[in-house]
């Protein structure tokens, strides 16, 4: 398994540069809120999905905490119905736990067999994204199109896409 100081010095090799926070374990987005962290508007919410037929797997990275549209996503992307992948399937292809769910996790899946969906909203202003590191008791930051380039260059398939978000806001009266 790649770990954290795995990916330190992946990301040292390449001149890649970042930063990391060091924090309690967060298993949710919710749970980031009471950490005080440098650039809370970079984290991304990463779920692993997978189709009915559990042939497709793909993991999604959506800025912030909005609510991705899932019926949406995976008509516009031409795929099958897609659910939530279950534990057993992170721990096979990424050997990561829930709350740990991370890009960086592919760099686990030798088979090459997830697909990577990034919203293309971390590659406006500053372009910066905020990720664990295989781990949740920390947050990397670094720039989206370094990660990317990073992924690619280490086999997996990567997608930059405009993610359908749920409007959770209350109907306004007309």
């Amino acid at each position: 398994m790649v770990s954290k100081e795995d990916i330190c010095r992946l990301l040292e090799a390449r001149q890649i540069p970042f930063e990391i926070t060091e924090h309690p374990a967060v298993f949710t987005m919710e749970g980031t809120h009471d950490l005080c962290l440098p650039y809370p508007e970079d984290l991304a919410c990463n779920l692993f999905v997978r189709d009915d037929k559990k042939r497709f797997y793909g993991l999604v990275s959506l800025k912030g905490e909005g609510h991705l549209d899932l019926k949406t996503f995976w008509k516009e992307q031409g795929l099958r119905r897609l659910s939530l992948a279950s534990p057993a399937d992170l721990f096979s292809f990424f050997r990561l736990t829930p709350g740990s769910v991370t890009p960086f996790g592919l760099l686990n899946d030798t088979g090459h067999r997830v697909e990577f969906f990034l919203d293309r909203r971390f590659l406006e202003g500053p372009g910066r994204i905020g990720v664990h590191p295989n781990e949740n008791t920390a947050t990397v930051w670094l720039s989206a199109e370094d990660l990317l380039r990073l992924l690619e260059e280490q086999g997996a398939t990567v997608h930059v896409a405009a993610l359908p978000l749920v409007d959770k806001s209350p109907l306004q009266a007309l």
